[in-house]
Protein backbone atom coordinates (compact mmCIF):
# COMPACT_ATOMS: atom_id res chain seq x y z
CA UNK A 1 0.00 0.00 0.00
CA UNK A 2 2.69 2.42 0.90
CA UNK A 3 4.20 1.38 -2.23
CA UNK A 4 1.53 2.46 -4.15
CA UNK A 5 0.75 5.56 -2.78
CA UNK A 6 4.61 6.40 -3.39
CA UNK A 7 3.92 5.71 -6.99
CA UNK A 8 0.81 7.25 -6.84
CA UNK A 9 2.45 11.26 -5.25
CA UNK A 10 5.33 10.78 -7.77
CA UNK A 11 2.70 10.52 -10.75
CA UNK A 12 1.20 13.65 -9.22
CA UNK A 13 4.29 15.88 -8.81
CA UNK A 14 5.61 15.03 -12.26
CA UNK A 15 2.39 16.32 -13.38
CA UNK A 16 2.12 18.88 -12.21
CA UNK A 17 5.92 19.64 -12.82
CA UNK A 18 5.50 18.94 -16.38
CA UNK A 19 2.53 21.62 -16.00
CA UNK A 20 4.14 24.33 -14.77
CA UNK A 21 6.90 23.72 -17.11
CA UNK A 22 4.01 23.86 -19.81
CA UNK A 23 2.96 27.22 -18.43
CA UNK A 24 6.30 29.10 -18.21
CA UNK A 25 7.73 27.70 -21.97
CA UNK A 26 5.04 28.76 -23.93
CA UNK A 27 5.02 32.33 -22.74
CA UNK A 28 5.89 33.29 -26.37
CA UNK A 29 3.65 35.67 -27.25
CA UNK A 30 1.30 34.53 -29.50
CA UNK A 31 1.62 30.81 -28.55
CA UNK A 32 -0.82 30.34 -25.97
CA UNK A 33 -4.02 31.87 -28.44
CA UNK A 34 -2.22 30.27 -31.84
CA UNK A 35 -2.66 26.45 -29.81
CA UNK A 36 -6.49 27.05 -27.75
CA UNK A 37 -7.62 28.32 -31.40
CA UNK A 38 -11.32 26.90 -31.75
CA UNK A 39 -12.12 25.32 -35.66
CA UNK A 40 -13.68 27.03 -38.10
CA UNK A 41 -17.72 26.89 -37.15
CA UNK A 42 -17.43 27.32 -33.69
CA UNK A 43 -18.52 30.17 -31.48
CA UNK A 44 -16.03 33.04 -31.53
CA UNK A 45 -15.96 34.64 -28.82
CA UNK A 46 -15.50 38.56 -28.98
CA UNK A 47 -14.61 41.08 -26.14
CA UNK A 48 -15.90 44.58 -26.57
CA UNK A 49 -16.47 47.96 -24.71
CA UNK A 50 -20.61 47.57 -23.77
CA UNK A 51 -20.99 51.09 -26.07
CA UNK A 52 -20.92 51.29 -28.62
CA UNK A 53 -18.88 48.38 -29.81
CA UNK A 54 -21.15 45.70 -28.05
CA UNK A 55 -24.17 47.44 -29.41
CA UNK A 56 -22.97 46.84 -32.70
CA UNK A 57 -21.84 43.86 -32.36
CA UNK A 58 -25.25 43.07 -31.01
CA UNK A 59 -26.79 44.17 -34.46
CA UNK A 60 -24.48 42.08 -36.53
CA UNK A 61 -25.23 38.90 -34.32
CA UNK A 62 -28.65 39.98 -34.15
CA UNK A 63 -29.70 40.70 -37.86
CA UNK A 64 -26.70 39.82 -39.76
CA UNK A 65 -24.23 36.53 -38.61
CA UNK A 66 -27.16 33.63 -38.85
CA UNK A 67 -26.83 34.33 -42.98
CA UNK A 68 -23.28 33.73 -43.19
CA UNK A 69 -23.55 30.88 -40.46
CA UNK A 70 -21.36 33.12 -37.90
CA UNK A 71 -21.93 32.25 -34.19
CA UNK A 72 -20.85 35.20 -32.20
CA UNK A 73 -20.58 35.57 -28.46
CA UNK A 74 -20.22 38.90 -26.83
CA UNK A 75 -18.19 39.70 -23.96
CA UNK A 76 -18.32 42.76 -22.75
CA UNK A 77 -15.30 44.89 -20.85
CA UNK A 78 -14.70 47.98 -18.69
CA UNK A 79 -11.22 48.64 -19.21
CA UNK A 80 -8.67 48.80 -21.96
CA UNK A 81 -6.71 46.37 -20.38
CA UNK A 82 -8.23 42.95 -20.02
CA UNK A 83 -9.56 42.27 -23.83
CA UNK A 84 -6.08 42.48 -25.40
CA UNK A 85 -4.62 40.05 -22.23
CA UNK A 86 -7.72 37.93 -22.67
CA UNK A 87 -7.77 37.52 -26.44
CA UNK A 88 -3.21 36.78 -26.00
CA UNK A 89 -4.15 34.16 -23.69
CA UNK A 90 -6.87 32.43 -25.93
CA UNK A 91 -9.59 33.12 -24.46
CA UNK A 92 -11.27 34.90 -26.51
CA UNK A 93 -11.26 34.80 -30.66
CA UNK A 94 -11.62 38.50 -31.51
CA UNK A 95 -11.45 41.65 -29.67
CA UNK A 96 -13.35 44.84 -31.07
CA UNK A 97 -13.01 48.40 -28.61
CA UNK A 98 -9.41 49.80 -29.97
CA UNK A 99 -7.96 51.93 -32.07
CA UNK A 100 -4.34 50.76 -34.13
CA UNK A 101 -2.09 53.33 -31.96
CA UNK A 102 -3.05 52.12 -28.78
CA UNK A 103 -3.05 48.39 -30.30
CA UNK A 104 0.99 48.90 -31.11
CA UNK A 105 1.84 50.84 -28.02
CA UNK A 106 0.16 47.56 -26.00
CA UNK A 107 2.36 45.34 -27.76
CA UNK A 108 5.12 47.12 -27.56
CA UNK A 109 5.15 47.78 -23.92
CA UNK A 110 3.22 43.78 -22.97
CA UNK A 111 5.08 41.78 -25.22
CA UNK A 112 1.94 40.64 -27.08
CA UNK A 113 0.96 39.60 -30.59
CA UNK A 114 -1.76 40.74 -31.31
CA UNK A 115 -2.83 41.61 -35.41
CA UNK A 116 -5.32 44.67 -36.39
CA UNK A 117 -7.84 43.52 -39.02
CA UNK A 118 -9.99 46.05 -40.33
CA UNK A 119 -11.26 49.33 -39.34
CA UNK A 120 -14.82 49.94 -38.62
CA UNK A 121 -15.96 53.53 -37.00
CA UNK A 122 -14.34 56.08 -35.75
CA UNK A 123 -15.75 57.72 -31.67
CA UNK A 124 -13.96 61.45 -32.03
CA UNK A 125 -12.62 62.31 -27.99
CA UNK A 126 -13.83 65.24 -26.96
CA UNK A 127 -13.47 67.78 -23.57
CA UNK A 128 -16.25 67.98 -21.54
CA UNK A 129 -17.25 70.35 -18.62
CA UNK A 130 -20.48 70.72 -16.01
CA UNK A 131 -18.96 73.72 -15.54
CA UNK A 132 -18.69 75.50 -18.32
CA UNK A 133 -20.38 76.07 -21.96
CA UNK A 134 -17.55 76.74 -24.66
CA UNK A 135 -14.14 76.20 -23.75
CA UNK A 136 -13.09 79.92 -23.87
CA UNK A 137 -14.75 80.08 -20.41
CA UNK A 138 -11.44 77.97 -18.84
CA UNK A 139 -10.31 79.70 -16.34
CA UNK A 140 -6.73 80.65 -15.12
CA UNK A 141 -5.63 77.12 -12.73
CA UNK A 142 -8.17 75.04 -13.88
CA UNK A 143 -7.96 71.56 -14.06
CA UNK A 144 -8.61 69.42 -16.91
CA UNK A 145 -8.77 65.12 -16.61
CA UNK A 146 -6.86 63.18 -19.43
CA UNK A 147 -6.50 59.88 -20.05
CA UNK A 148 -3.61 58.31 -18.79
CA UNK A 149 -2.69 55.58 -21.45
CA UNK A 150 -0.01 57.17 -23.75
CA UNK A 151 -1.34 57.21 -27.09
CA UNK A 152 -4.89 58.64 -25.51
CA UNK A 153 -2.68 61.58 -23.18
CA UNK A 154 -0.68 62.26 -26.70
CA UNK A 155 -4.45 62.93 -28.33
CA UNK A 156 -6.21 64.69 -25.84
CA UNK A 157 -3.38 67.16 -25.87
CA UNK A 158 -3.52 67.73 -29.34
CA UNK A 159 -7.00 67.99 -29.17
CA UNK A 160 -6.42 70.73 -27.16
CA UNK A 161 -3.68 72.07 -29.16
CA UNK A 162 -5.38 72.56 -31.89
CA UNK A 163 -8.31 74.50 -30.11
CA UNK A 164 -5.86 76.80 -29.44
CA UNK A 165 -6.25 75.80 -25.88
CA UNK A 166 -2.18 75.01 -25.55
CA UNK A 167 0.70 75.19 -27.29
CA UNK A 168 2.56 71.98 -28.26
CA UNK A 169 6.68 71.06 -29.54
CA UNK A 170 6.79 71.49 -33.08
CA UNK A 171 5.78 67.96 -34.80
CA UNK A 172 5.62 66.15 -31.63
CA UNK A 173 1.17 65.47 -32.33
CA UNK A 174 -0.13 63.11 -30.78
CA UNK A 175 2.89 61.63 -29.23
CA UNK A 176 2.77 64.79 -26.72
CA UNK A 177 3.31 64.20 -22.93
CA UNK A 178 2.77 66.97 -20.81
CA UNK A 179 6.13 67.62 -20.97
CA UNK A 180 5.70 68.58 -24.69
CA UNK A 181 3.30 71.47 -23.41
CA UNK A 182 5.22 74.76 -24.69
CA UNK A 183 2.46 77.03 -24.46
CA UNK A 184 0.50 76.87 -21.59
CA UNK A 185 -1.67 80.55 -21.19
CA UNK A 186 -4.34 79.67 -18.47
CA UNK A 187 -1.86 77.69 -16.29
CA UNK A 188 -3.86 74.68 -16.92
CA UNK A 189 -3.15 71.60 -14.23
CA UNK A 190 -3.61 68.19 -16.08
CA UNK A 191 -4.84 64.96 -14.15
CA UNK A 192 -4.29 61.85 -16.01
CA UNK A 193 -7.09 59.50 -14.67
CA UNK A 194 -7.79 55.58 -16.43
CA UNK A 195 -9.68 56.23 -19.26
CA UNK A 196 -13.26 54.79 -17.57
CA UNK A 197 -13.17 57.37 -14.62
CA UNK A 198 -12.64 60.22 -16.99
CA UNK A 199 -16.73 61.22 -17.42
CA UNK A 200 -17.41 60.69 -13.32
CA UNK A 201 -14.17 62.94 -12.92
CA UNK A 202 -16.46 66.06 -14.58
CA UNK A 203 -17.89 66.51 -10.78
CA UNK A 204 -14.73 67.48 -9.51
CA UNK A 205 -12.49 68.98 -12.59
CA UNK A 206 -13.58 71.83 -14.61
CA UNK A 207 -13.05 69.87 -17.78
CA UNK A 208 -12.41 66.43 -18.89
CA UNK A 209 -10.80 65.11 -22.19
CA UNK A 210 -13.23 61.88 -22.53
CA UNK A 211 -12.82 59.08 -25.14
CA UNK A 212 -16.08 58.56 -26.94
CA UNK A 213 -16.83 54.89 -25.99
CA UNK A 214 -16.91 56.29 -22.39
CA UNK A 215 -19.10 59.18 -23.45
CA UNK A 216 -22.04 57.31 -24.84
CA UNK A 217 -21.87 55.15 -21.64
CA UNK A 218 -22.28 58.22 -19.50
CA UNK A 219 -25.02 59.41 -21.69
CA UNK A 220 -23.05 62.60 -23.20
CA UNK A 221 -23.49 63.10 -26.94
CA UNK A 222 -20.20 63.75 -27.93
CA UNK A 223 -22.01 65.61 -31.46
CA UNK A 224 -23.79 68.10 -29.35
CA UNK A 225 -22.51 67.70 -25.91
CA UNK A 226 -18.28 68.04 -26.50
CA UNK A 227 -16.90 71.64 -26.02
CA UNK A 228 -14.54 70.86 -28.78
CA UNK A 229 -14.51 67.86 -30.87
CA UNK A 230 -11.79 65.33 -33.22
CA UNK A 231 -12.22 65.85 -36.65
CA UNK A 232 -13.26 62.64 -38.76
CA UNK A 233 -11.26 63.94 -41.80
CA UNK A 234 -7.23 62.31 -41.61
CA UNK A 235 -8.06 60.97 -38.04
CA UNK A 236 -5.83 57.92 -37.18
CA UNK A 237 -8.20 56.54 -34.56
CA UNK A 238 -10.62 54.54 -36.15
CA UNK A 239 -11.53 51.67 -33.83
CA UNK A 240 -11.78 47.76 -35.33
CA UNK A 241 -11.58 44.61 -35.29
CA UNK A 242 -8.28 42.69 -33.49
CA UNK A 243 -6.89 39.37 -33.53
CA UNK A 244 -4.37 37.01 -32.21
CA UNK A 245 -1.47 37.29 -34.68
CA UNK A 246 -1.99 34.40 -36.97
CA UNK A 247 -5.31 34.22 -36.85
CA UNK A 248 -6.17 36.75 -39.79
CA UNK A 249 -7.62 34.05 -42.04
CA UNK A 250 -9.92 32.14 -39.11
CA UNK A 251 -13.10 32.21 -41.60
CA UNK A 252 -15.04 33.04 -38.77
CA UNK A 253 -13.24 36.44 -38.29
CA UNK A 254 -13.22 36.63 -42.55
CA UNK A 255 -16.75 36.50 -42.09
CA UNK A 256 -16.97 38.92 -38.78
CA UNK A 257 -14.64 41.55 -40.76
CA UNK A 258 -16.82 41.55 -43.79
CA UNK A 259 -19.85 42.05 -41.61
CA UNK A 260 -18.61 45.00 -40.09
CA UNK A 261 -17.28 46.57 -43.26
CA UNK A 262 -20.73 46.00 -44.52
CA UNK A 263 -23.24 48.86 -45.33
CA UNK A 264 -26.11 47.59 -42.99
CA UNK A 265 -23.68 48.08 -40.55
CA UNK A 266 -22.81 51.28 -41.38
CA UNK A 267 -26.28 52.36 -41.68
CA UNK A 268 -26.62 51.01 -38.28
CA UNK A 269 -24.23 53.55 -36.82
CA UNK A 270 -25.73 56.47 -39.17
CA UNK A 271 -28.52 56.37 -37.68
CA UNK A 272 -27.96 54.93 -33.90
CA UNK A 273 -25.14 57.72 -33.47
CA UNK A 274 -26.38 60.75 -35.18
CA UNK A 275 -22.77 61.66 -35.65
CA UNK A 276 -21.42 61.08 -31.97
CA UNK A 277 -19.99 57.81 -33.56
CA UNK A 278 -18.65 57.45 -37.55
CA UNK A 279 -18.14 54.78 -40.03
CA UNK A 280 -15.07 54.74 -41.29
CA UNK A 281 -15.76 51.77 -43.97
CA UNK A 282 -17.20 52.54 -47.25
CA UNK A 283 -20.30 50.12 -46.87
Amino acid sequence: MRRLFAIASAATALVLTLGACGSTESGTAGETAAASAPAAGEVLKVGVSPVPHGQILKFVKDELAAKEGLNLEIVEFTDYVQPNVQLQDGELGANFFQHRPYLDDFNASKGTKLTYVQDVHLEPLGLYSKKIKAVTELADGATVAVPNDATNLGRSLKLLADNGVVTLKEGVGTAATERDVTGNPKNLKFQPLEAAQLPRSLEDVDAAVINGNYALEADLKPASDALVLEKAEGNPYANGLVVAAGHEQDPRVVKLAKLLSGTEVKQFIERTYSGSVISVTAG
